[in-house]
């Protein structure tokens, strides 16, 4: 069980062969996670009830006996305080409607087996980035929920990474359920910034990802006069108990279409779900505009009714 006075990354190894636990744990050792494992399904939901709120992803096997993977998965996703986990599902189940299965029911990534350690070892340091920056942006979500809870308009510009994620904690507590909200928000800022104003592609960040260089990148293009001057702006009103947020950013757009679902094409890339989880978890509905540099995202009560998002005839597209 985790040490709950170890700071480092908490990772949840669960499978039922001992061989593959004690293989996982090897090619994890020495990458600076505290390391723990479940034997069964049945044994991992009990760590995970006790200790979910401090693991920063689980390394999920599909197939076991008893509680299977796919019901832990479930379980996880069914539970709030868990529902942010990444989900590492590796098995050798790859069959399409298997993978797809696992996408649907909430895994980040997909990992078959046999697996390469560099490939494991990419995918486990991006689930950990990203459970902990989720739990960076709720954690500050409290400091700032009563500097915009009264504000029912209001237009921000952001530049960096960093500007993005503080905008998306300030502006998720206007929505009506900020911790849904939140993440989303961040994606599809950053998004606006790395893709759109930075012109970053998708395989720009599979092959820098892969080699540990993206943040880099990201600040030296932030620093070249071609992309000093560049903003990414948000403007957002309320209307009653829901949040109409327009995200537009200085790129040359993209094609959106393939990013709105999670395509089992790209279940065992590191990247790539971003924007289709923002759709699924955070956001009502969303609408790209334009040549792609705008997106329309609707917040609202989860039990509210649909909306019909405002087209481009309302807003303004770039």
């Amino acid at each position: 069980m985790p040490d709950p006075n170890d700071h480092a990354s908490r990772v949840l190894i669960v499978d039922d062969d001992g061989f593959n636990r004690e293989i996982l744990v090897e090619f994890l050792d020495g990458e600076g996670y505290s390391l723990s494992t479940a034997a069964d399904g049945e044994e991992a939901l009990a760590a995970l009830d006790v200790h979910g709120h401090v693991y920063d992803a689980v390394l999920l096997d599909r197939m076991m006996p008893g509680i299977d993977g796919m019901e832990v998965l479930r379980r996880i996703k069914a539970t709030p305080a868990l529902r942010w986990l990444p989900v590492i599902m590796q098995t050798a189940a790859a069959a399409r409607d298997q993978v797809v299965e696992g996408i649907e029911a909430g895994a980040f990534y997909y990992l078959t087996k046999p697996f390469e350690m560099q490939i494991l070892r990419s995918l486990v340091r991006s689930a950990v980035e990203a459970s902990r920056s989720q739990r960076q942006l709720q954690a500050e979500l409290e400091q700032h929920r009563l500097l915009i809870v009264m504000m029912n308009r209001a237009s921000f510009s952001v530049r960096t990474p960093e500007e993005a994620r503080r905008l998306a904690v300030l502006v998720a507590n206007a929505a009506p359920d900020p911790d849904q909200a939140v993440l989303g928000l961040s994606e599809l800022l950053l998004n606006g910034i790395e893709h759109g104003n930075l012109g970053l592609t998708y395989n720009d960040k599979s092959r820098l990802c892969e080699s540990g260089t993206w943040e880099s990148e990201v600040t030296r293009r932030l620093a070249l006069p071609a992309y000093a001057g560049r903003t990414v702006s948000l403007e957002f009103e309320r209307q009653g108990g829901a949040v109409e947020v327009l995200i537009t950013d200085q790129g040359d757009g993209f094609d959106w279409k393939p990013y709105l679902e999670l395509d089992p094409a790209r279940a065992f890339h590191v990247h790539g779900r971003g924007i289709a989880l923002a759709r699924k978890m955070s956001f009502e509905s969303i609408q790209y505009l334009g040549k792609g540099n705008q997106v329309l995202a609707r917040l609202a009560p989860r039990n509210a009714a649909p909306a019909t998002p405002a087209g481009p005839s309302e807003k303004a597209v770039a």
